[in-house]
C-alpha cells in the first residue's frame, strides 16, 4: 500500500494517476473535500475516471500526528508531496510548520511504522549556491547559510535535513528537486500564474534564467527512483534552463498573444519590489514580488540535470510538449 501526502496538489494528483495506472493500491491524504474535485478533473483529463474510484481517501494533515498515524496503517511506501509554497515573508511561521515540522512528522511515522521507502518532493530552491567562479548548480553544490535565501527555500532545505535524519535512522529515501513545474489541472495557481500574467499582457521581462519541467516528468522520475535500489540520494528534475526573456516570448507565441517588450533591469526590479512591499503594507494583500524574487530574476545560473540522466537514463519532455493551449 502506498501513501501520498499532498495528494490534492499538482504533483500529488498527477502521481495518483501514474500509480493507479501501474495497478498500485493507493491511500491519498487530503484536508478539504473541495480539493478532491480538482484531482477528479486531472483523472478526467487523462480519461481515467474509472481509476479515480480506486483511491482510498484519508482525511488528515501532516501537522496533525494522530491523523497521520491513521493514514500510515498498512502502508509500505510513502510519497511526500505536501508542502506550502509561498514567497511572502509574512508566511514564515506557516512555512516552517508545514514544510519542516510536517516533514519531520512524516519521517517519524515512516520510521515508527517500518516504511520500506520514502520519496520526498523538495525543490531547486533547496539546492546550494554556486561559488563566484561557478555558473552551474548540481546536487553536490553546498548550501551557504550566509547567502540571502527566501523563507520557502530555507524551509525546503530544512525539510531535506529531516529526510536525511530519517535515512540515518535506517529509512530508505530518495529526494527529487524539481524546477518550476507545469501541468494540467490547477489554473491560476503556481506556475500557471506565469502563463496567465503573459495572457493578461505582461510588459516586462528580465534576462535571468528559469528552470522548468513537466509534471509528467516529475512523477515519472519519482516512481522510477522509488522502484529502483537507489537510496540516500537526491536528484535535480529539470527539463530545460531558459532565459526568462526566451520563456515569456515562447509562452506569448504559443498562445498567440503580445510578447513582453520592456527589459526590466536591476534598478527597475528594485523599484518594483519596494512598491510591492508598500502596497502590501497599505492593503494587507500578500506579497507578489519580494527582494529575493527580484534578485533571482537576474540570476543566470544553470541548474544541471545530468545526474538523473546519467544514473537512470532519464529523458525529459520539451516545453513544446506540455506548455500548450488546452
Amino acid at each position: 500500500m502506498i501513501l501520498v501526502t499532498g495528494a490534492t496538489g499538482l504533483v500529488g494528483s498527477h502521481l495518483l494517476v501514474q500509480l493507479l495506472q501501474e495497478n498500485e493500491e493507493v491511500k491519498a491524504l487530503f484536508r478539504s473535500e473541495k480539493q478532491i474535485e480538482k484531482v477528479k478533473n486531472v483523472f478526467y483529463f487523462y480519461n481515467q475516471l474509472a481509476l479515480f474510484d480506486k483511491i482510498q481517501w484519508v482525511k488528515g494533515d501532516i501537522t496533525d500526528i494522530p491523523s497521520l498515524e491513521i493514514a500510515f496503517e498498512n502502508v509500505t511506501h510513502v510519497y511526500h508531496c505536501a508542502a506550502l509554497i509561498s514567497f511572502d515573508p509574512n508566511d514564515e511561521d506557516e512555512l516552517r510548520k508545514i514544510n519542516i515540522e510536517g516533514t519531520a512528522n512524516v519521517v517519524n511515522c515512516c520510521v515508527d511504522f517500518g516504511i520500506k521507502k520514502l520519496c520526498h518532493v523538495s525543490s531547486i530552491a533547496a539546492l546550494g549556491s554556486p561559488k563566484e567562479h561557478e555558473t552551474t548548480i548540481t546536487e553536490e553544490t553546498e548550501w551557504n547559510k550566509e547567502e540571502l535565501h527566501s523563507d520557502y527555500a530555507i524551509t525546503k532545505y530544512g525539510a531535506e535535513m529531516e529526510v536525511w535524519r530519517g535515512h540515518q535512522e535506517g529509512l530508505e529515501v530518495v529526494i527529487v528537486n524539481p524546477g518550476v513545474i507545469f501541468g494540467f489541472g490547477f489554473p491560476n495557481q503556481g506556475s500557471d500564474t506565469i502563463i496567465q500574467s503573459v495572457k493578461k499582457g505582461q510588459w516586462f521581462y528580465t534576462k535571468g534564467n528559469i528552470s522548468i519541467v513537466s509534471v509528467n516528468d516529475v512523477v515519472k522520475s519519482m516512481t522510477v527512483l522509488m522502484n529502483s535500489s537507489i537510496s540516500g540520494e537526491k536528484f535535480i528534475v529539470v527539463g530545460e534552463n531558459l532565459s526568462i526573456e526566451h520563456f515569456l516570448i515562447f509562452v506569448a507565441n504559443t498562445f498567440g498573444i503580445k510578447k513582453p517588450s520592456i527589459y526590466a533591469n536591476k534598478t527597475l526590479t528594485a523599484i518594483a519590489w519596494r512598491m510591492d512591499w508598500l502596497l502590501s503594507l497599505l492593503t494587507g494583500n500578500k506579497r507578489k514580488f519580494t527582494k529575493i524574487l527580484a534578485q533571482s530574476a537576474h540570476d543566470t545560473t544553470v541548474v544541471s540535470n545530468q545526474k538523473i540522466i546519467e544514473k537512470i537514463g532519464f529523458s525529459f519532455e520539451k516545453k513544446e510538449q506540455y506548455i500548450i493551449p488546452e
